[in-house]
């Protein structure tokens, strides 16, 4: 199934037309989005961390 590279290329020209690119303000809030939620993730897994660790050191009686 070998295609003619010409029609290759109208075919890539043609694909590439139809992308469109997110808006400045889009971008933005989805980075803001994503700065959010690791933080919120980073707090979750510190507190889920803290709680771990001081069940395992009251259940082994180390202190």
């Amino acid at each position: 199934m070998t295609k003619n590279p010409i029609e290759f290329v109208r075919e890539v020209r043609a694909e590439v037309a139809k992308v469109t690119w997110p808006t400045r303000r889009e971008t933005m809030i989805t980075t803001s989005m994503v700065f959010i939620f690791v933080v919120i993730a980073a707090l979750f897994f510190l507190v889920a961390d803290k709680i771990i660790g001081f069940v395992v050191k009251l259940l082994l009686g180390v202190s």
